[in-house]
C-alpha cells in the first residue's frame, strides 16, 4: 500500500498500536490480555497493519551518545536549485553518520540528522564531505544540547 494512503483502522487496531509503540518488545500474549482478544486475533491484525504499511519495522532504539558520538546536530542544507535534492540524497547516504535526511519547506531544501564523535570530527564532516556534494550552496548547523522529547503520537 502506498505511503500516501489513508488506512482504514478500528478501534482495536488503534488500542494495539498504542500498545506496541510504547514497547516493541510486548509478547503478543500480553496485548490479547490487554485488549480482551485472542493471541491469533492480535497475530492477525499485527500482520494487517503490516500490510497496509502502518507500520513498518521494529528495532531497538540506540543510545549513539553511550557508544562514543557526543555531538548530534541537525544541519540545514540550502542546495542550488531543489531538483537536485535526490542526487544529493544519494550523496548524503554513502555518509554513515546521517541518520535522518528529509526534503523541506522553508529556508533550507534537505535537513538532517547527524552525529558525530566530537565536533573537531563534526567540522570534518561538514568541509569534507557535506559541503563538497554538489549543488549545495550553504549549511547551517544546529548542535542538539538536549533531547527533551521524543515520542509516537498517541492512539
Amino acid at each position: 500500500m502506498k505511503n500516501n494512503v489513508e488506512c482504514k483502522v478500528d478501534s482495536l487496531d488503534l488500542k494495539i498500536l498504542s500498545i506496541i509503540s510504547k514497547d516493541a518488545r510486548i509478547p503478543f500474549r500480553n496485548v490479547a490480555e490487554m485488549c480482551g482478544v485472542s493471541r491469533a486475533a492480535i497475530h492477525l491484525r499485527v500482520q494487517h497493519l503490516i500490510d497496509m504499511g502502518v507500520i513498518s519495522g521494529s528495532c531497538y532504539e540506540v543510545d549513539f551518545r553511550r557508544l562514543g558520538f557526543k555531538t548530534c546536530t541537525y544541519i540545514g542544507i540550502r542546495l542550488e536549485k531543489g531538483s537536485m535534492y535526490k542526487t544529493a540524497v544519494e550523496h548524503l547516504k554513502e555518509i554513515p553518520e546521517v541518520v535522518e535526511c528529509c526534503y523541506t519547506t522553508g529556508p533550507y531544501s534537505i535537513l538532517v540528522k547527524m552525529y558525530a564523535h566530537d565536533n573537531e570530527e563534526l567540522m570534518e564532516l561538514l568541509n569534507g564531505k557535506v559541503q563538497n556534494i554538489p549543488g549545495v550552496v550553504s549549511t547551517e548547523t544546529m548542535i542538539i544540547l538536549e533531547s527533551s522529547v521524543k515520542r509516537n503520537l498517541p492512539m
